[in-house]
């Protein structure tokens, strides 16, 4: 990059002399760093290892003879999509998954965010140990308490409930969601909130009308990815849902796999396909959320 210094031929102006101007003329160049192409490449690598299945995934899609190596389809066709796309098969398990994930995506949310405030707002002796321990919850495996939670939903004849399941899936989330929900309600300044309390409004008013709208994208990011996690939840339904008419997707594909070498992989390829768009529609309606920052700048004015 050139720059030139023009600074000498105006001090000789002002000063009435005949100083021609003497440009100063620097380069820089950037060294490569063997160390940063040797990152770059690795990160390469790694992309290329997550891009391979999805382009696996919608090739065998397309393909009359997927396997499972990677093939140009010849010719493409629809066959696999004509095949899966009837009620039993797709429809069904997906009306499932989102009544189980959507239920449990929302219920989680509200019980996160009623939650988060008084943790947010108010200092207690117990709110640190409260805090360890939802911390201690949220790298709790989901595999260490499914055995006494079966057991106690054969006791108390919850088994094969959508309804408890529902409630499951939402109180697993639950700590992982406390904890985001909090962190986001942190950056809300309490003094808008106390603002509000001068105009007569209570806890619950001043949540509804000043911190919530402040924090909509936080609330975004907490139930896509609530949701995410219960949509490829495969062991929750499994064990706890026993009729095949109640299970949801993500267990129905289960149904694709064979131990026999029978395994059906442009069906199954499609209806993964099928499968990730609610995720991904799921995705673009709340986007715009996303990216939209906390707008505090002009609420603190004046």
């Amino acid at each position: 990059m050139a720059t030139t210094d023009l600074r000498p031929a105006a001090r000789a102006g002002r000063s009435g002399g005949a100083a021609r101007p003497v440009p100063a003329v620097t380069t820089a160049r950037r060294r490569v760093r063997p160390a940063r192409v040797a990152v770059n490449l690795v990160l390469l690598v790694i992309s290329l290892l997550f891009v391979l299945p999805l382009v696996w995934m919608v090739f065998a899609s397309v393909s009359s003879t997927a396997s499972f190596e990677l093939n140009l389809p010849s010719p493409p066709t629809l066959d696999n999509f004509h095949a899966i796309l009837n009620t039993e098969t797709t429809f069904r398990p997906l009306l499932n998954g989102l009544l189980l994930c959507g239920g449990a995506t929302l219920l989680c949310v509200v019980v996160s965010i009623l939650a988060a405030y008084p943790l947010s707002r108010y200092r207690s002796r117990l709110r640190r140990p409260f805090l360890y321990t939802v911390l201690f919850s949220t790298g709790l495996p989901i595999t260490a308490v499914m055995i006494p939670v079966y057991s106690m939903f054969v006791q108390v004849e919850l088994i094969d409930s959508m309804a408890a399941t529902t409630l499951f899936l939402a109180a697993s989330a639950l700590p992982i969601g406390i904890w985001l929900m909090k962190n986001f309600m942190d950056g809300v300044p309490i003094v808008l909130e106390e603002a509000a309390r001068i105009d007569g409004a209570n806890a619950m008013q001043s949540l509804a009308r000043v911190v919530l709208p402040l924090m909509w994208p936080g609330v975004t990011v907490v139930t896509v990815f609530t949701f995410i996690s219960m949509w490829g939840n495969f062991f929750v339904p499994f064990v706890l849902l026993l009729s095949p008419e109640k299970l949801p997707a993500s267990v129905s594909v289960f149904t694709f796999l064979s131990a026999h070498d029978q395994t059906q992989y442009g069906q199954l390829a499609a209806f993964s396909l099928v499968y990730t768009l609610p995720v991904v529609m799921l995705y673009l309606l709340l986007t715009r959320k996303l990216g939209g920052g906390f707008a505090l700048g002009g609420a603190l004015k004046g």
